[in-house]
């Protein structure tokens, strides 16, 4: 299974390789056969001195830090992101690495199959949600394949996948406020059984101009619809 997530992954040598969670370099070694370096974020202080005394510096570094904290603008543009990413800080961690989608040239994880269904979920649907539309409006996403609780020693509760993600554009990427965007959809989908009326800070003439049916509920929106409300409550702030 690690063999495949390589071969997805295709690593080429000057790759600019960035591994979320390395462990105990499982994964690592396999990616340093085909990469001449890699940097390595491990919040374990005991395995980043596990991976610091096997792997030299030149082709390892290793940052020992919180992902979740980490600022990957410090790193060179063009990153290659690539980790089994613990399931417990999945999300915010994929929203912490939104914020870094011009950074980066793509990104491949293992995460929770329940995480990854939602991530690629069209709207109208019960996996649709915050997170969907917070990477859809970033990434091109696609769900690569399922790994068995069986690949793992020991077996866990749950199935786990692996998913691509592969930033916009410039020019497919929309002109707005982030941070209105990112309140709205929080706003929103805290309330995702209300009525658009009632979860969205919007006026009835709002409503209208935008076309949208103010008796709908959060998750019948497009990620393309809050990028509008976005764009339409920013200009109306100025």
């Amino acid at each position: 299974m690690l063999a495949r997530i390589v071969e997805a992954i295709a690593p080429q040598a000057d790759d600019a390789l960035v591994e979320i969670g390395p462990g105990e370099g499982a994964l690592t070694r396999l990616l340093l056969e085909r990469v001449r370096r890699i940097e390595a974020i491990e919040i374990d202080r005991d395995l980043a001195a596990r991976l610091q005394a096997e792997f030299p510096a030149q082709r390892l570094t290793v940052h020992c830090a919180d992902a979740l904290q980490f600022d990957f603008a410090a790193l060179a543009p063009g990153l290659r992101v690539v980790g089994n990413l613990p399931y417990n800080v999945s999300t915010p961690l994929l929203f912490h690495l939104a914020r870094f989608a011009e950074r980066v040239r793509d990104m491949h994880f293992m995460l929770q199959r329940e995480v990854v269904e939602r991530m690629v979920a069209p709207h109208s649907t019960s996996e649709y949600g915050r997170l969907s539309v917070a990477l859809q409006t970033r990434f091109r996403m696609e769900k690569l394949f399922r790994v068995p609780a069986g690949a793992f020693r020991p077996p866990p509760k749950v199935e786990s996948a692996v998913v691509r993600l592969v930033p916009l554009a410039p020019t497919e990427r929309a002109q707005m406020d982030w941070e209105v965007f990112g309140r709205i959809i929080a706003g929103a989908f805290s309330a995702r059984r209300k009525k658009l009326s009632n979860a969205l800070p919007l006026a009835t003439a709002d409503f209208q101009a935008l076309g949208i049916d103010p008796g709908q509920r959060p998750e019948n929106l497009s990620p393309q619809d809050y990028v509008r409300i976005a764009q339409r409550l920013t200009c109306a702030s100025r």
